[in-house]
């Protein structure tokens, strides 16, 4: 099937699922049902990938990513079940007034129309943008990366038959099924059906969409992300907020990648903070300044200040000055999520203020950048631009707004 032919498929389907209603509940959770009664399925078509993954040499971290296991296709299952259950963003008032001509104007909540998410090898991403996206009124067309293809197929194959059995146009949910860069330039370039592209993984990818697709994208993702240990901080606060922060799961997007640490406390921090990291065996790329507290690290290069590593590296730079950490945030943070750790109250609220990123912290971990802990539902990513959305983008996100304008005869 062609580019095109999706395209147009999809168009139709969208007309459908605009005024699905409560059609779309009941649908998306018998696709979740679905999801865990054919669990076999999909984790032979996911070994597949991981093997292949692991003859190529994939990461630990990477190989982690891809991997899908009993819990997680639960935890994929359970999600779906989650946006099915959420309140329906299409609809929604948002307000009205009568105008001096007597003109009543309604403005109200619609779907985008089609979506095109191009992302890699996280298999559990493949069945939340599909429910997100059909919530919200939206077909999608999917293109995953080649590492996780087989698995990809097999989800979208759960997902298809399972919304067609729950009423729905199949073609609500399409999966590209060439994961070459020739699929993904003619997918950027589908400006007659695509309303929205969304770009979901590392600074490569979403670099080629933004400079290549010729449809509106929102850029998500790409998370060079810092936590500055403050003169005031609690050093052991500190240590076990970056262990989390990096250790918990490096390969994601809100992992942190930096530790800026005060010269004041650099000296006790930087040991305390190895001895943690060195559970999981993180590699730590320093400052002249750092190499001389923790002798034997490997020296950081500029380059390391500007990497998304998604792995057990960890880049530590010790300045001299709140001033000098907000210097380098803002030169080298991506914009995704960013922490003081501080017990200085006129500290905190100057980070807070000065930080340009869609999550900005205070004694926690980035990690938590994410719409199910930030009580939002589930998302299909975080936006590190202004427009259209910021932050995690849940169901909210994923519709558009038009006017409704009632007359008895006006002219102009």
């Amino acid at each position: 099937m062609t580019m095109n032919e999706m395209g147009a498929r999809a168009k139709t389907a969208a007309r459908a699922l605009a005024n699905a209603g409560a059609l779309k509940e009941s649908a998306l959770l018998h696709a979740a049902g679905a999801l865990r009664q054919r669990r076999e399925e999909l984790l032979a078509a996911n070994a597949l990938d991981v093997q292949a993954g692991r003859e190529a040499g994939m990461s630990r971290a990477l190989l982690d990513r891809l991997s899908l296991t009993e819990a997680r296709i639960q935890d994929m299952a359970a999600a779906v079940e989650e946006v099915a259950k959420s309140a329906d963003p299409v609809g929604k008032t948002l307000s009205g007034q009568r105008l001096p001509n007597g003109l009543q104007l309604e403005k109200v909540t619609v779907p985008l129309g089609v979506i095109g998410i191009i992302y890699e090898a996280r298999p559990n991403v493949t069945s939340d943008a599909a429910a997100l996206c059909l919530k919200a009124g939206n077909a999608v067309i999917l293109r995953g990366g080649k590492e996780a293809f087989r698995s990809n197929q097999a989800v979208v194959k759960v997902l298809r038959e399972a919304l067609a059995e729950g009423g729905l146009p199949a073609d609500c949910v399409q999966l590209v099924e060439d994961t070459s860069r020739q699929s993904a330039q003619e997918l950027m370039a589908l400006t007659e059906y695509l309303d929205v592209l969304i770009p979901r993984g590392g600074a490569g990818l979403i670099r080629s969409v933004k400079e290549n697709a010729r449809v509106p994208v929102i850029e998500t993702g790409v998370g060079n992300c810092h936590v500055y240990v403050d003169k005031d901080a609690d050093l052991d606060m500190a240590a076990n907020i970056i262990y989390n922060a990096k250790c918990s799961r490096p390969s994601v997007c809100n992992a942190i990648e930096t530790i800026l640490v005060h010269q004041n406390v650099a000296e006790e921090a930087l040991p305390l903070i190895q001895a943690r990291l060195d559970e999981k065996q993180v590699e730590l790329r320093g400052c002249e300044k750092a190499q001389a507290i923790l002798p034997g690290i490997t020296p950081a290069t500029e380059e390391d200040w500007a990497t998304e590593y998604l792995d057990y590296i960890l880049a530590v730079k010790v300045v001299a000055s709140l001033e000098e950490a907000l210097e380098h945030i803002a030169r080298y943070s991506t914009g995704h999520s960013e922490c003081i750790v501080t017990e200085n109250y006129t500290a905190a609220q100057r980070f807070l203020n000065e930080v340009d990123a869609a999550a900005v912290y205070v004694n926690a971990s980035t990690r938590f950048t994410d719409g199910g802990q930030f009580g939002l539902g589930a998302e299909i990513g975080i936006s590190t631009q202004k427009l259209h959305a910021r932050g995690p983008m849940g169901l909210e996100q994923l519709v558009s707004t038009k006017f409704l304008i009632r007359g008895s005869g006006q002219v102009r």
